[in-house]
C-alpha cells in the first residue's frame, strides 16, 4: 500500500485530508515541519502533503530538508490564495504541484492520484535501470532470459578459439550483435572486424568486395583494390546473409577456409591472410543444401560452432530490460528527457508477439520516444498493432471422443498458438514446468 504523509498545522484540514486519504492510502500525519522530517526518515514514505505557512518550520524548509534526504520522494505543497507564487517557487525547487484552500477534495485526489503514479514510473525506472545493469551481457547484448544465457555461454567459449562460427536466427534478432561480442573478447580484438552483407550485392560486386581486384578486371576497375579479406588480416571477416551467395562465390570462399588464399578477381597472384570467418543467415541452409543451391562442404566448414538466437517471443523478461535499453539509448541520442515507460505502455510491450523481433522493438521505442511532448513513454505513442494486441479470452475446441492424448496434444499446441510461440508463457498457462513442456513438443512431435 502506497504511504502519505499530510504535515499541516491545521487541525481540521489535516483531519479532513487524513479521512479522505485514508481510505485508499496508508497515512501518516505531522503537525510541523520539524514532526514530518522524522516520519519521513523513519517510514518508506511515497507522497507528501506539506502547508507552506507552518509554525517550527515552514514548508519551504521542510521541501528543501526533505528533497536534500529523499530528493525521488514527491511532494504537494499546500497554499492560501495569497501565496500562490511561494507555490510556484516551491513547484521550481522539486515539489510535484500545489493545492489550494480552502481544499477541492476531487481535486486533491486526483493530484495525490497523478503524484502517486509518477512515483511509480520512478521507481519502476530505477529497478529497470538497476535489473538492466546486472543483465547486460558482452557488448550491448541485453537479456536475463535463459535462451540468452545459452547464447552468452556460447560466446564466451567459441571467442578465444579459431572456430569458425555460424549464427542462426529470424531476421531482426540481433546475429550481428553476436559476430561483435565474438570479435570483441577474442584475441583478435585489435584488429579490424570486417563486415559484408551478402545479399546486398550483385555477384561480380559481391566477388570484388571479398577479393579484391585488379586495375581492368572489368569496367569501371580503374585501379587496384584490396578486398575485404585483405583488410581484416589478423582480423574477423562477418559475412551476413551467407545463404544468399551465389556458386561461384560459394567455391572461392570454401578455399579461404580451407586454405586461407585467394586470388584478386583479374589477378594471378595468391594472397595469404590470417582471417576468422563469423557468418549469419535467417535461412534454412540445409533446405538450400538438399536443393543443391548450396555447398555441402562449404556448410560444415562454415558451421564448426552454430550459435541459434532465440526470437524476441520467446525471451520471457528481456523486452521490458530492452525497451528500458532502448529508452536510454535514444534519450541520449536525441537530447530529450524521456526518462519512463509507463506500466500500461510497457505491459502492451511485453504482451505483442514481436514478428520483427529485437529490430522491431528498438524502432517502436526511437519512434514513441521522438514523438513523446512528456518524460514518459505512454500506450498513445505505440502502433495502433501493438495497442491492440492485448489478449482476449480464448477457446479451444476439442472433440467429443478424443483421447487424453490427443486432448492434450490439441491443448499445447493451441497454447502455443495463443503465447505467439512463447514457450515460457505457454507453460505458465499450462500449468506445467518448461522442461515438462519441451518433453511433452517432442513426445507429440509438436514443431519447436
Amino acid at each position: 500500500m502506497r504511504q502519505v504523509l499530510i504535515v499541516e498545522d491545521e487541525a481540521r484540514a489535516r483531519e479532513a485530508l487524513e479521512k479522505t486519504l485514508g481510505k485508499k492510502y496508508k497515512v501518516f500525519v505531522a503537525g510541523d515541519g520539524a514532526e514530518g522530517l522524522e516520519i519521513a526518515e523513519r517510514e518508506d514514505i511515497d507522497l507528501v502533503l506539506s502547508d507552506i505557512r507552518m509554525p517550527k518550520m515552514d514548508g519551504m524548509e521542510f521541501l528543501e530538508k526533505l528533497k536534500a534526504s529523499k530528493p525521488d520522494v514527491e511532494i504537494v505543497m499546500i497554499t492560501a490564495y495569497g501565496t500562490i507564487e511561494t507555490a510556484v517557487t516551491a513547484m521550481k525547487q522539486g515539489a510535484y504541484d500545489f493545492l489550494t484552500k480552502p481544499l477541492n477534495i476531487d481535486h486533491v485526489r486526483v493530484v495525490v492520484k497523478k503524484a502517486l503514479e509518477k512515483r511509480g514510473l520512478v521507481r519502476e525506472n530505477l529497478r529497470l535501470q538497476a535489473e538492466l545493469a546486472g543483465h547486460r551481457g558482452i557488448g550491448n547484448m541485453v537479456g536475463r532470459s535463459a535462451p540468452m544465457k545459452e547464447v552468452a555461454d556460447l560466446i564466451s567459449r567459441v571467442a578465444p578459439t579459431k572456430a569458425t562460427v555460424l549464427i542462426t536466427g529470424e531476421s531482426g534478432t540481433g546475429k550481428e550483435l553476436v559476430a561483435d561480442a565474438i570479435h570483441a573478447i577474442s584475441p583478435r580484438a585489435k584488429k579490424p572486424l570486417v563486415k559484408v552483407n551478402c545479399a546486398s550485392l550483385a555477384e561480380a560486386l559481391l566477388e570484388s568486395e571479398l577479393f579484391g581486384h585488379m586495375k581492368g578486371a572489368f569496367t569501371g576497375a580503374i585501379a587496384d583494390k584490396k578486398g575485404r579479406f585483405e583488410v581484416a588480416d589478423g582480423g574477423t571477416v562477418f559475412l551476413d546473409e551467407i545463404g544468399d551467395i551465389s556458386p561461384s562465390v560459394q567455391i572461392r570462399l570454401l578455399r579461404v577456409l580451407q586454405d586461407k588464399s585467394f586470388e584478386r578477381v583479374g589477378g594471378n597472384k595468391t594472397i595469404s591472410v590470417d582471417v576468422r570467418i563469423v557468418s549469419a543467415t535467417n535461412q534454412d541452409i540445409k533446405a538450400k543444401i538438399e536443393s543443391g543451391e548450396f555447398r555441402e562442404d562449404l556448410y560444415y566448414r562454415l558451421h564448426v560452432v552454430t550459435i541459434p538466437l532465440p526470437p524476441l517471443r520467446e525471451r520471457s523478461g528481456d523486452v521490458p530490460l530492452l525497451a528500458e535499453f532502448f529508452r536510454k539509448k535514444f534519450a541520449e541520442e536525441n537530447d530529450k528527457k524521456v526518462e519512463s515507460i509507463h506500466p500500461k505502455a510497457m505491459a502492451m510491450l511485453d504482451d505483442y508477439s514481436w514478428p520483427g523481433n529485437v529490430r522491431e522493438l528498438e524502432h517502436v521505442i526511437e519512434s514513441a520516444l521522438v514523438l513523446s511532448r512528456s518524460n514518459t513513454i505512454t500506450p498513445d505513442l505505440l502502433p495502433p498493432g501493438i495497442q491492440k494486441a492485448t489478449r482476449k479470452t480464448a477457446a479451444i475446441d476439442i472433440p467429443v471422443g478424443s483421447s487424453l492424448a490427443d486432448a492434450e496434444k490439441i491443448l499445447i499446441k493451441e497454447t502455443l498458438s495463443y503465447t505467439g510461440g512463447n514457450k515460457t508463457k505457454a507453460a505458465k498457462l499450462l500449468g506445467i514446468g518448461t522442461r515438462t513442456l519441451y518433453r511433452k513438443l517432442e513426445a507429440y512431435g509438436i514443431s519447436k
